[in-house]
């Protein structure tokens, strides 16, 4: 294992969506640099990484193991719940939910089972979890996954659809939170920035609207193919500290 990576600054983790980019070479990773050690070179200079790989399909357990291996003390990935857990386990497939004991609600609980007992060989390297929820609010399925979610896990409800505004309460009460929330009670924040490019102006404002926070905050950008998101979460901690 390498040396310890970079502290997180006032209890902000700063990193992006995704580490193993080809086309970040030499921008952010050396020329030379073979895929195989992007990570280790990635985590000694961010402490988060947002783990979307796992929201297509959940790789092996030594999969898991090896990531821990490689990242340093402090580090944190952020996997995502597959899409296909949540549609089944909460029902949403042809828009209706399906009886308690059907195959589909079944075979989605069990998955969650599962992502709960895999992402947790990550150890001490497992951060919060962010579950994708694209459709207008249901308040029972909601429900269904909060009480159906690993209670030991940290979740980020990724809620798109605005009827979803004011659920950050009972999220609280939960323990999880709302992905872009700054605002409302929370056990910690998790923040997804989607619009690039971010000029020096929006990251000043960013780090002043997330340096009082008390919180816990994770904070990811998105990636391009050049490696802005990494410029990005640079420049950021620096302005955070």
């Amino acid at each position: 294992m390498g040396a310890k990576g970079p502290a997180t600054v006032n209890r902000v983790s700063v990193g992006t969506s995704g580490w193993s980019y080809p086309s970040w070479r030499p921008g952010f990773y050396p020329a030379g640099l073979d895929p195989s050690e992007f990570l280790g070179f990635y985590a000694s200079r961010f402490s988060t990484v947002e783990l979307n790989t796992t929201g297509y399909r959940l790789p092996a357990e030594d999969q898991f193991r090896r990531w821990a291996a490689q990242a340093p003390d402090g580090f944190v990935f952020g996997p995502k719940l597959p899409g296909w857990m949540a549609g089944s386990a909460a029902g949403r497939a042809g828009g209706a939910r399906p009886k308690t004991g059907s195959p589909s609600a079944t075979r989605g609980l069990r998955g969650l089972d599962e992502f709960a007992a895999r992402v947790r060989l990550l150890g001490d390297r497992l951060g919060p979890v962010r579950v994708s929820m694209k459709n207008a609010r249901d308040d029972g399925v909601l429900e269904l996954m909060l009480g159906s979610l690993d209670p030991s896990l940290r979740i980020a409800f990724d809620l798109e659809h605005p009827s979803w505004d004011g659920v950050e309460e009972r999220l609280a009460e939960a323990g999880a939170v709302r992905v872009n929330d700054l605002y409302g009670a929370a056990p910690f924040r998790y923040l997804r920035l989607r619009e690039p490019p971010y000029d020096e102006a929006a990251l000043a404002d960013l780090a002043g609207r997330i340096r009082p926070l008390a919180e816990p905050v994770y904070v990811y950008f998105r990636h391009e193919d050049e490696p802005t998101a990494p410029a990005y979460a640079q420049r950021l901690l620096e302005l955070l500290r």
